[in-house]
């Protein structure tokens, strides 16, 4: 059992609420997930300023810092300490800046990369935790919350979510998958490269797989892994220009989405999104079991 929230704004006005927003949203779930909890936030400027993009890892050496400076000494290199991820920003593009933070420090696990978007995982209470990641500070316009409750493996960041690859792509779950280890086996074969043996990874790296090789969209890649995976879960998967919410065709895994005109929100729990902004307005709906919808920015 795992709580899961997220909102996707489409007034641009609402931006600067956006953690105070997510802020509350966790009270709604945390009693299904005391353990841990991890964040995604996309389009906070105060932590990603433009130009620059983000790493995010776990297990960092404590010289990190200097060890990303000798190799991108004129990029600005920012370290900041958030529970456990080390959150790294520099003036340079992504795909650079993983490539060089994997060759600085083979040691760590990389959580997280993105243009847009940053990813903090850690152990402990949530209520705890997003006074840690200053959540309620936070400014975007996409975010994303889940708190774990540990069922089959163990309580620590690693198997935290969300589970994020590739550039932006971010995933969390409610559930779990019975042939993930097979549909591993075949991403491998393909050249897939995996940092834990979690099955949320497999999915997410899944989808990314699609949508990078396949040229499948959000929403294709998404019904191709319905077919593809079994299990029981309800999904969102967010992207640097996107938001998804998706449900196994026997519908366990509780969801209720909300559709205003200047937002879209999804949780586990209604009390995760009764404070929102016009609330009383929206469209309040829980999706039908295989279900996936998509929203795009």
């Amino acid at each position: 059992m795992c709580g899961i929230a997220g909102i996707h704004l489409r007034d641009e006005s609402l931006v600067p609420q956006l953690g105070s927003l997510m802020y509350e949203m966790v009270e709604g779930i945390v009693v299904r997930g005391p353990d841990s909890a991890g964040m995604a936030i996309y389009g906070d400027r105060e932590r990603l300023p433009e130009d620059y993009s983000s790493v995010s890892l776990l297990n960092a050496p404590e010289d990190i810092q200097q060890r990303l400076t000798e190799k991108l000494p004129d990029a600005d290199v920012g370290i900041e300490e958030l529970a456990e991820t080390t959150f790294i920003r520099a003036k340079v593009k992504s795909e650079e800046l993983a490539e060089v933070v994997r060759e600085a420090a083979p040691e760590a696990m990389v959580i997280g990369t993105g243009d847009d978007s940053v990813v903090y995982k850690g152990v402990g209470n949530p209520m705890d935790l997003r006074e840690t990641y200053r959540l309620s500070e936070a400014t975007g316009w996409q975010g994303v919350i889940h708190t774990r409750l540990a069922t089959e493996s163990a309580i620590d960041a690693e198997g935290a979510h969300p589970y994020s690859v590739g550039n932006g792509l971010s995933m969390v779950h409610n559930g779990s998958f019975a042939n993930y280890m097979s549909v591993r086996r075949d991403l491998e074969d393909k050249g897939v490269e995996f940092d834990s043996h979690n099955d949320t990874e497999v999915a997410a790296r899944f989808i990314a797989y699609r949508m990078e090789q396949e040229g499948d969209d959000l929403d294709a890649a998404l019904k191709e892994l319905a077919k593809t995976l079994d299990g029981f879960f309800t999904l969102l998967v967010t992207t640097e220009d996107g938001f998804a919410v998706a449900r196994d065709e026997f519908a366990t895994k509780p969801v209720i989405i909300a559709e205003h005109p200047q937002w879209v929100a999804m949780a586990s729990e209604f009390q995760a999104i009764a404070h929102l902004p016009g609330i009383e307005d929206a469209e309040i709906f829980e999706p039908e079991p295989g279900k996936v919808i998509t929203w795009k920015r």
